[in-house]
């Protein structure tokens, strides 16, 4: 699981999951004027509360964040897991709402029982937390705010580049780039046809240039993106994930030939928005 590919949503959905936990341990609901030996039962002592709420959210918020980090969504029935994760939050938030209109469960109509009944500490904020945790997972594929990614680009701490540079060298992030380096440079370089043989005197001469204007660079993807086989079909190899650095080694049209930390190559074909390192 990559944690780099969680975006800002997910970090919501986070957020909000500890909070549904953490109410989870506090009162189920609320007596006023009631003596401090009235034991009153939190979340986990109802048996609605504790399924619809505190584990449907729960659940659902591990479906979300997990499927995110994945590098292939898992499929049950043709729906995405973090779909049924989407669906999960938005049960826990509809069950919270209509446990906070009748948090007594219906004894409220009984003969004897306190006017003064209400919901809990516990049952307040559950209710808090599963909408909030539900908007941030319907929301996240929607906003671009919430897309964003949740951890900042780490810097590759050695590069694996197509032809092994060394460290800091040709395609570093960071690095300062060599002029006019052709990629794959490290080979002797024969003089080319009109070039000053060494020892001769040095002409002002226009240097030769690479034999094309492209030049491998470091870069990374704002959101999760598909990497296309080189063949041109439309099977995606790979996911391309925020917050890791990725080289393009080759340049065709609007799209990138990349390569992933493990070595594999493909066609990137929305480059839109990408960090160049």
């Amino acid at each position: 699981m990559n944690i780099r590919s969680l975006t800002r949503g997910d970090g919501v959905v986070i957020g909000a999951a500890v909070l549904l936990f953490i109410a989870s341990f506090l009162d189920l609901y609320s007596i006023d004027g009631a003596s401090d030996d009235v034991d009153i039962p939190s979340l986990w002592g109802s048996g609605p509360v504790l399924l619809g709420v505190v584990l449907a959210g729960v659940i659902g918020a591990a479906l979300v964040v997990v499927t995110r980090g994945l590098p292939q969504v898992p499929k049950v029935a043709g729906l995405d897991l973090g779909q049924f994760g989407v669906a999960f939050t938005v049960f826990a938030a509809w069950c919270a709402l209509g446990n906070i209109f009748d948090a007594a469960g219906g004894f409220d109509n009984q003969e004897g029982f306190p006017d003064s009944f209400g919901p809990g500490t516990g049952l307040v904020l559950a209710l808090i937390a599963t909408l909030v945790m539900a908007a941030a997972a319907v929301a996240t594929p929607l906003l671009p705010a919430l897309k964003g990614s949740l951890l900042p680009a780490a810097r590759p701490v050695t590069p694996q580049p197509y032809g092994a540079q060394p460290p800091g060298g040709y395609g570093y992030p960071g690095a300062q780039q060599p002029q006019q380096q052709p990629y794959g440079a490290g080979a002797p370089q024969q003089p080319y046809a009109g070039q000053p043989q060494p020892g001769q005197p040095q002409a002002q001469q226009p240097q030769a240039q690479p034999a094309a204007d492209f030049s491998p660079f470091w870069f990374a993807v704002p959101v999760p993106r598909p990497l296309f086989a080189e063949d041109g079909s439309q099977t995606p190899i790979a996911e391309l994930a925020p917050g890791t650095w990725y080289l393009a080694v080759e340049q065709r049209g609007a799209a990138l030939v990349a390569q992933t930390q493990d070595g594999r190559r493909g066609v990137l074909q929305d480059t839109s928005g990408i960090q160049r390192g």
